[in-house]
């Protein structure tokens, strides 16, 4: 399942939609919260690691393993462990037809049928209160679920799914409009049974209907959807309060679990006509507030600007086990900022209450404040539990200079990693060398045990250094002479037919190898420059276009790019999200998440083992080869990560003591201390 994204991973339409990770790995949860936290660092780092919400990009672990600017971590953060695995193992006697609470992928549900709460809540938080949060950007549409538009940011909140996911396990799912879920044996189908309470705003039930109806739309609208449930050929209703989704193969353990992340939408409401007596199309964008089911509507909208949503009071599943203690907000608004520094200062000057820090420039340079020093402005980092995926600059394989292995690991070859963290990022990350970072499912030395069985099977499709050389990225002493690194890049740009004439570096042919980094904010220019210093050695002449998030958008999903930095967040439980970030069908389809272009015959074998893993044993062993394979073919230029999340908010905002390991669950489980007086300045700062 994707956690992808989770990050800044993803950052228009339904890839905006995917920076909230309740849970990192449930794709369209992330999908629908994505729209949460898209705010990218001012330094224009995309750190992978920055999951900050509790419901898609983002979320904050146990007191255990964060430390504060304002102290020492605690001695218990370097005991904690990278991962909690789920067990492989199958639960005795269970029996996937009888109807249950929950599901998960393997191994037990921690929480029994009686369950009154998730752990890491505090069921006694207090409700009210407005927080702010900063979104980069704009938006122009308030339809998340299509290619066309800039989709506003929190727009999940407003939505519910047929289940959904406990930020302290990795791969298990709870029932919310679905009271129940059963399915056959050999995974042949799923079968859903409705809460007959569950209720739209306007106080319609939520039917079988409106599920039928919502599942065609989607395949329809976006290729991500279409790609994501391309398994499931029929959904029918099969009594008064079920539904059921017939696939098209057996043994796809993941297929009823992705099925219960949909999100529900209104047939009634979309197939209706508006206040204007127009009838309303799917398929277009709107500013028309939506009708939803969830725990806010839409309040306020200032298009572009900001957007502010209400807690319903009489949210038809407040009182679920699933939702208690969470919700707390009485309004969230996001405010849209355009320029980096602009919204760190919105942060200081009090008029933002939370932020994820995405510069490591940032967090070392521009927190010594006094709101900071008094104990008002909390500064936090947290460790990640989740895998931190893939940060990197993608190629677009679609163009013919990069069709080469050799020319795109030239490329890697000239990147100083050591430099950059050095001089731009305070030494704060980690060169990323896996598609699974931080995670077991990252390749690790060489093959051996069954992922080198696997790799046997496709001994004619993947290189032979696979077997025999593990993957490193270049390393230099980060002094800024990279000489020993470029002449390696010139070597293979030699072997792929590239030579040098009059200072540029020119094909068979005679053109020139010319490269235009496509960049939708300027903070990141300050990392692309030294790259293409670097590259002009080389003879490559190199540009840098910044441009708007719409031109972005629509340059990226018509693939008309050289190379892009791109995110590929990873779970816990990767499954059949993989087919659109590597699979072939995806890499044809204007808008998908295989923005490279990849379409490699090992790659799709990789693909469908993950898919149709029957045991953890088996789905790691297929994720190491998926990674390795992929790394061998050069296909990014890996960038960095790190394995914990910056946090500042104001000190009015709390979170529970004991907080979920693979979430900071901001802003689902944090609440508003409202008794807590305004941060006063000292006497000092006053005068």
């Amino acid at each position: 399942m994707p956690g992808a994204d989770r990050r800044a991973r993803g950052r228009h339409s339904v890839r905006r939609f995917m920076t909230w990770p309740a849970m990192a790995g449930f794709a369209i949860l992330i999908l629908l919260a994505a729209a949460l936290f898209s705010f990218a660092g001012s330094d224009g780092e995309r750190n992978v690691a920055g999951d900050a919400t509790s419901s898609d990009t983002s979320e904050t672990p146990s007191r255990t393993g964060v430390s504060s600017a304002n102290g020492p971590a605690s001695a218990d953060a370097d005991r904690r462990p990278n991962e909690v695995i789920a067990s492989s193992s199958t639960p005795e006697g269970f029996n996937p037809e009888i109807p249950r609470h929950g599901s998960s992928l393997f191994g037990e549900l921690k929480y029994g049928p009686d369950f009154k709460h998730f752990d890491y809540v505090n069921p006694e938080a207090p409700k009210g209160g407005l927080v702010r949060y900063g979104a980069f950007g704009s938006f122009d549409s308030l339809n998340g679920f299509i290619v066309k538009g800039q989709t506003a940011a929190g727009l999940g909140m407003i939505y519910d799914t047929l289940m959904t996911s406990s930020m302290d396990e990795p791969a298990s799912e709870y029932g919310l409009v679905a009271e129940s879920v059963r399915h056959p044996a050999d995974y042949s189908s799923v079968t859903y049974t409705l809460r007959p309470q569950a209720r739209w705003h306007d106080g319609e039930k939520i039917t079988p209907e409106d599920v039928i109806w919502t599942f065609e739309q989607l395949k329809k609208s976006h290729p991500f959807y279409n790609a994501y449930y391309a398994n499931v050929v029929k959904v029918e209703k099969t009594a008064e309060h079920e539904i059921t989704f017939s696939f098209n193969q057996t043994g796809n353990r993941e297929l009823p679990q992705i099925v219960g992340q949909l999100p529900v939408l209104p047939k009634h409401y979309w197939t209706g006509k508006n206040a204007k007596g127009e009838q309303r199309d799917f398929s277009a964008t709107t500013l028309e507030p939506p009708l939803g089911s969830g725990p806010y509507k839409i309040e306020r909208v200032s298009p572009g600007r900001s957007i502010t949503y209400r807690r319903v009071e009489d949210y038809w599943a407040k009182d679920l086990p699933v939702n208690i203690g969470t919700n707390n907000f009485d309004a969230m608004r996001y405010e849209y900022y355009r320029d980096g520094t602009v919204a760190l200062e919105a942060l200081k000057g009090d008029r933002v209450d939370f932020r994820v820090e995405n510069s490591a420039k940032n967090w070392a340079t521009e927190y010594d404040i006094p709101a900071v020093r008094r104990g008002a402005l909390k500064m936090e980092e947290v460790r990640s539990l989740n895998p931190q995926g893939m940060q990197a600059f993608a190629f677009n394989l679609r163009r013919d200079k990069f069709k080469d292995p050799r020319v795109r690991e030239a490329f890697n070859w000239a990147f100083d990693f050591e430099w950059m963290n050095k001089n731009l990022f305070y030494g704060q990350y980690t060169r990323a060398d896996s598609y699974f970072s931080n995670s077991e499912l990252a390749a690790q030395g060489l093959p051996e045990g069954r992922e080198l069985s696997l790799l046997r099977e496709l001994e004619e499709d993947v290189t032979p250094d696979i077997f025999n050389t593990p993957y490193r990225n270049p390393v230099t002493d980060g002094g800024g002479n990279n000489r020993g690194n470029l002449r390696k890049a010139a070597a293979l740009l030699a072997e792929a037919g590239w030579t040098v004439k009059d200072g540029k570096l020119v094909d068979e042919t005679g053109q020139p190898m010319t490269v235009e980094f496509l960049l939708d904010q300027p903070t990141f220019e300050r990392v692309v420059a030294p790259f293409r210093q670097s590259l002009d050695k080389l003879g490559i002449q190199s540009t840098m276009r910044t441009v708007d998030t719409p031109q972005y958008q629509n340059r990226t999903d018509n693939r008309d790019f050289d190379i892009i930095v791109e995110t590929f967040g990873q779970s816990l439980s990767p499954g059949n999200e993989q087919r659109e970030f590597w699979g072939c069908e995806a890499a044809d389809a204007p808008g998908s998440r295989n923005v490279i272009g990849i379409c490699d015959p090992a790659v799709e074998k990789l693909i469908e083992k993950i898919i149709y893993a029957k045991s953890r044993d088996a789905l790691v062993a297929a994720s190491r080869a998926l990674d390795r394979v992929l790394l061998a073919g050069h296909y990014v230029i890996p960038q960095w990560y790190s394995p914990n999340m910056r946090v500042a908010y104001w000190s009015r905002l709390k979170h529970p003591e004991k907080m979920p390991p693979y979430s900071i669950g901001f802003p689902t489980i944090w609440w508003m201390d409202q008794s807590a007086p305004a941060p006063q300045p000292a006497a000092e700062e006053a005068r």
